[in-house]
């Protein structure tokens, strides 16, 4: 049987060659960099203006099932994701280069205070106002489970094929829901008190810190791609 050469972490410390094993310092790498990527407070001024004709108990509902969804569409990408490039035989070492470079147009727009036109274009956010349902659409996609969210998912998935890694990371994506029906359900509390001012300055740090995760996938992937650099 032809040994398996171990997998390396984009965004884990390495120590020698190869890693044995990813740390609890690892796991929670990975939750900060889905905080930075779905950035749930960002997405809360959308949710306040998309919501604003319903009433207090329809928005909960719309926060819920929006939370829901997130979590349900990154599980999948979790799951099915590595499954879904072999298909189509795309490489990872390729999946992570293209995955840094979105991320890294995500983090860019974020770093502006906007939303990046990479999870919401002009004419889909016009078409999402006049939606009677916006809990999925555009809510939990693309705004909250977007291409850079899903991608990032897909590549930690990539780390480790034990039972437990899938596990930590399917706790990580649940607690993401969570945090982020939280911020949802408390969004016109939030804005009020952070104002339009304070949600740019976090939107910005969780830019910067997106910006350090879209280069170590794509500096993984280019080391996959050409171990010349390595």
């Amino acid at each position: 049987m032809a040994h398996k050469p171990p997998r390396l972490p984009a965004a884990a410390p390495t120590s020698g060659d190869a890693v044995t094993t990813l740390s609890f310092a690892d796991y929670l790498k990975v939750f900060v960099g889905l905080l930075a990527i779905i950035n749930p407070l960002g997405v809360a001024p959308v949710f306040i203006g998309l919501t604003r004709h319903h009433t207090p108990a329809e928005r909960r509902r719309i926060a819920k099932v929006a939370a829901l969804s997130m979590t349900l569409i990154l599980l999948g990408g979790l799951l099915a994701g590595e499954s879904v490039l072999a298909f189509f035989g795309i490489t990872m070492a390729s999946f992570r280069v293209g995955g840094g470079i979105l991320i890294m147009l995500i983090a860019l727009s974020m770093l502006h205070g906007q939303e990046s036109r990479a999870r919401q274009t002009t004419a889909e956010v016009q078409e999402s106002a006049e939606r009677d349902s916006v809990a999925v659409v555009p809510l939990s996609i693309p705004l909250l489970a977007g291409p850079g969210g899903i991608s990032a998912v897909i590549v930690y998935a990539h780390l480790d094929d034990s039972l437990g890694h899938y596990l930590l990371l399917a706790l990580n994506i649940v607690s993401m829901g969570v945090l982020a029906l939280l911020v949802l359900l408390a969004a016109p509390a939030l804005s009020e008190r952070l104002g339009r001012t304070g949600i740019n300055i976090v939107t910005r740090i969780m830019g910067l810190i997106l910006m350090a995760i879209a280069i170590e996938f794509i500096a993984g992937g280019l080391r996959e791609l050409f171990p010349v650099l390595a």
